[in-house]
């Protein structure tokens, strides 16, 4: 009957993934993980010693878990996903060793071998996904500058500390000695800490992506540990899924996976922006709710370009508002999403599912890109580095070569941000100092209010 649980609760989360695949079927998709994780967590119950520990775990993991999902908002997704991979990471680190602790020594045949081998990989994997999960934690809170870390010959310590790694493996093996398992766990840890620091923030989303992919990992290690057939299979879902996910996500960037992965990528060809007094001279057009509004008013076609900027303000439902005014108005709207947009992919999807704006006035880069020549004002909400034009025009910025949203060649760009401070990524945005942008400065929130209010008083019922 377990067995037979296992099966039912692994089916479930194969067709979660299959739903969380498309918009219209994310919500049947969560609902099947739900019954998934509900259906593994009472199988489990012929092989728990202690039922009063079992369920003081799980009254206070779900404890936790309700609260966290009351009170973390949208725009913190990111970061307590992030964090949630370092559980994952740590937990794999402690059944490692008391797998280890367990049967610390004994005959050194084919299956004693194996079973060391699976307590140091859950270790050294958790290790990394542990310090990794933290790291891209604090660059996602703002608690660490997303500026890449650079010093000379880090792929060769990198690397160095990779070696060591596979050296304690084998004295482990042979000696069977705790010393060497946790010389590695501090080793893989620091190589963690190394790798995310040297990603810029242009490229956290794939970070937090590939952070899910070790995580998923670590638990398959986990699973062969403890012989549960079920957390090998889950572990490997969630690990070639947030693989293969963030492959997609460099392929769509036109980033190298492997440059990505081992950090730092781009750091070598980024440097100082020469042209920084040459933007501060010639400033900005500014223009006013007012302004912008009578525009929107004439206009035939408006894309509108959703950031991080419209999360943090949770401007979201303001803008399904104007959108609905502006449709009245004869007005064809649009949105264009980026791959990277926000701090994870899906984010800006989800805030605008959120605030129920039509799934098919929601398209990808990749569709929306060629009607932007075409179209009379895009509004950028928020948004910084994935309409950066130097992504596309400036060899030696940090973003070069990313595929951005080319929205420069609309008529008119209205960019709404609360000052010309840089992304994420940590560099000036020149679409700012474009003869055709117009700033509106201020809260997104506020000012798309202000925009429907102007909106609301010529609109045609």
């Amino acid at each position: 009957m377990v067995e037979l649980a296992y099966l039912a609760a692994a089916v479930c989360f194969v067709l979660s993934l299959g739903g969380l695949s498309a918009p219209s079927t994310a919500r049947r998709g969560n609902t099947l993980g739900i019954v998934g994780m509900a259906i593994a967590l009472v199988a489990t119950l012929p092989a728990t010693q202690s039922l009063a520990a079992f369920a003081g775990a799980l009254v206070v993991g779900g404890t936790i878990g309700a609260v966290l999902a009351k009170r973390v908002a949208m725009t913190a997704m990111p970061e307590l996903v992030a964090i949630l991979h370092s559980f994952v990471g740590l937990a794999a680190v402690l059944v490692g060793v008391a797998g280890y602790l367990a049967h610390p020594h004994g005959e050194l045949d084919a299956l004693r071998v194996i079973h060391l081998v699976e307590c140091f990989l859950g270790v050294i994997i958790g290790s990394l996904t542990f310090t990794g999960s933290v790291i891209a934690f604090g660059k996602l809170k703002e608690l660490i500058k997303s500026k890449p870390l650079v010093f000379p010959f880090r792929h060769g310590v990198n690397a160095l500390l990779a070696l060591l790694t596979l050296a304690c493996l084998g004295w482990f093996v042979v000696a069977q000695a705790g010393l060497p398992l946790y010389l590695a766990m501090v080793l893989f840890g620091v190589l963690g800490v190394l790798l995310v620091m040297g990603i810029g923030g242009a490229d956290m989303p794939v970070v937090v992506s590939m952070l899910n992919s070790y995580s998923g990992w670590a638990a398959s290690a986990t699973g062969f540990l403890l012989g549960n057939d079920l957390l090998i299979i889950v572990g490997a879902l969630v690990g070639s899924s947030g693989a293969i996910l963030s492959y997609i996500m460099c392929k769509a960037m036109n980033r190298s996976f492997v440059s990505v992965i081992l950090g730092g990528f781009g750091a070598e060809a980024s440097g100082p922006d020469d042209r920084a007094e040459a933007f501060s001279k010639k400033g900005v057009n500014r223009a006013g709710p007012e302004d912008v509004a009578e525009m929107l008013k004439s206009a035939r076609s408006v894309i509108i370009v959703p950031g991080y900027g419209m999360a943090v303000a949770q401007a979201q439902h303001a803008v399904r508002e104007m959108t609905e005014l502006m449709q009245k108005n004869g007005t064809t709207v649009r949105f264009a999403i980026h791959p990277v947009a926000g701090r994870l992919p899906g984010h800006m999807n989800v805030l605008l599912a959120e605030a129920n704006i039509p799934y098919p006035i929601v398209l990808e880069m990749d569709e929306i890109n060629p009607d932007m020549v075409e179209t009379d004002i895009v509004l950028v909400l928020g948004a910084n580095d994935i309409v950066n034009p130097d992504a596309l025009e400036n060899p030696k910025s940090a973003l070069a070569g990313m595929p951005v949203l080319e929205v420069w060649k609309a008529q008119t760009v209205v960019a709404v941000k609360r000052s010309l401070n840089p992304g994420f990524a940590g560099i000036d945005n020149p679409l700012y100092y474009r003869d055709n942008t117009l700033m509106l400065f201020g809260d997104a929130r506020k000012m798309v209010d202000s925009l429907v209010a102007q909106l609301k008083g010529t609109v045609s019922h």
